[in-house]
């Protein structure tokens, strides 16, 4: 019985003391930047236009960011959309009923233009004449006054119109995706027209 013990214990300090040979450390890959930040309020858009438009936008190699699919825990939330924001090409806003209750989809849609990013709006279920700001956050008055003038800005693009409750979701996707891609192919082009005139 004793000796069971005893070697019992020599395992178990075998255990403890076990060290795995050297490995090469994992480096995760690089993120790619993001090409598309899609900017909409998670409760009305993420299952449908949002998450359909990600999706969609992935399956064609694009690089769209959507905070609940690029986002992990541990994140920080204005550091990683404001990087995102920053990286991408194009951003598209989709614009929902309840959009303006969001601190944070006017946030972000104030960052996009403040950027001076190309951006499409989606009117989803609402007419631009219906996003109104009500300032329920107490937030100070130029902050409030950046966010009516982003708004404003986005209101006078001319966007897309989507009626989820009878609208043609394919039809939908491939307008989306045809008014995006020819946005990345124009400001590649002022990229390189900008590269050619500093030569």
């Amino acid at each position: 019985m004793q000796r069971s013990i005893s070697s019992s214990k020599n395992v178990y300090r075998n255990i403890i003391h076990y060290q795995k040979p050297p490995t090469a450390p994992i480096v995760p890959p690089k993120q790619q930047p993001c090409e598309v930040f899609i900017n909409h309020r998670g409760i009305d858009t993420k299952k449908c236009v949002a998450g359909l438009l990600y999706n969609h936008l992935r399956r064609l190699r694009l690089q769209p960011f959507l905070d609940s699919k690029n986002m992990k825990p541990g994140d920080k939330l204005f550091d990683k959309i404001d990087t995102a924001i920053s990286e991408c090409k194009v951003g598209v806003a989709v614009f929902s009923p309840r959009y303006c209750q969001s601190y944070f989809c006017l946030h972000e849609l104030t960052r996009i233009m403040e950027a001076k990013k190309k951006v499409i709006p989606v009117f989803c279920d609402v007419k631009p004449s219906e996003l109104t700001i009500k300032d329920n956050w107490r937030r100070p008055k130029h902050e409030i006054d950046s966010f009516q003038s982003a708004l404003e800005e986005a209101k006078y693009t001319v966007g897309l119109t989507f009626d989820s409750s009878n609208g043609d979701w394919p039809g939908f996707l491939m307008s989306a995706t045809e008014a995006i891609i020819e946005n990345l192919i124009e400001v590649e082009e002022e990229k390189q027209q900008k590269i050619i005139r500093e030569i």
